[in-house]
């Protein structure tokens, strides 16, 4: 089986994909620009996903959405398994958000235009004013009611166990006074480890759980801090035996 299933995706998920990948950056880019952004930023992406996981037949089990206030402004922080984490919060997050991603996704062609006129917000590191004008993007996406996602590890990990988080999204929801929700996904590793990237991928299972929010209870540092060790907590907490446990990442 593992051998039908690989030339399955060479003959057909591949061309499908990118197909599909084109049509879909195409589709958000000319529909931001003549519609509404946050519509045409959400929609296309959200099903495009949905087709990549069903053209590979993985399973997805989705617990907890009930978590969740219609019309309420999020910041979801989420553990980074793999590449597919990308395809499972997109489409099975069932919320309209924004993602914050690396500068180099913008390098992507025609997908990083798309998220450009999509207007998720590039991590942008190479100095102190571009890491504020990051942040100050942010800011205005959660003011206008947007909820927003992040990879509080900065990167994906190299043995499906968690790094640590950094403080970015934590900050912005103390700022803001937003409530935090912890996302925390299994079995995005086991579909395509870091160190399969542009191999053939694994079928296996995935999962994403909704934690429940963790609601502001005080302004500045120390507030911050409770809120990021209650949902680091929380995203181990929901993680398969098998990867629990903190492993340094040296990539963050």
């Amino acid at each position: 089986m593992k051998y039908l299933y690989r030339i399955y995706q060479t003959f057909i998920f591949v061309p499908v994909f990118i197909l599909a990948s084109m049509i879909t950056s195409l589709v958000t880019v000319i529909g931001c620009m003549f519609g509404n952004g946050h519509f045409w930023g959400y929609y296309p992406g959200k099903y495009w996903s949905r087709i990549v996981i069903r053209l590979l037949f993985l399973p997805v089990r989705v617990e907890g959405r009930e978590n969740l206030v219609p019309g309420q402004s999020y910041v979801f922080v989420s553990n980074h398994q793999g590449a597919f984490d990308i395809f499972l919060i997109y489409g099975y997050l069932n919320r309209n958000f924004k993602w914050m991603m690396k500068r180099g996704i913008r390098k992507i062609p025609l997908v990083g235009m798309a998220c450009e006129y999509a207007h998720h917000i590039f991590v942008d590191k190479s100095g102190p004013s571009k890491v504020r004008k990051t942040y100050d993007d942010a800011r205005e996406i959660l003011k206008e009611g947007m909820s927003l996602v992040v990879f509080p590890e900065g990167a994906r990990t190299f043995t499906g166990h968690m790094g640590s988080f950094r403080r970015g999204a934590f900050m912005l929801a103390d700022e803001l006074q937003l409530p935090i929700v912890p996302l925390t996904i299994n079995g995005s590793f086991n579909v395509m480890p870091r160190m399969r990237d542009w191999k053939f991928a694994i079928w296996h299972p995935m999962s994403l759980t909704i934690h429940d929010p963790i609601m502001p209870e005080g302004k500045g540092p120390e507030f911050e801090k409770q809120a990021m060790d209650k949902a680091y907590k929380a995203v181990m907490g929901g993680l398969v035996p098998e990867y629990q446990g903190y492993i340094e990442n040296l990539d963050q």
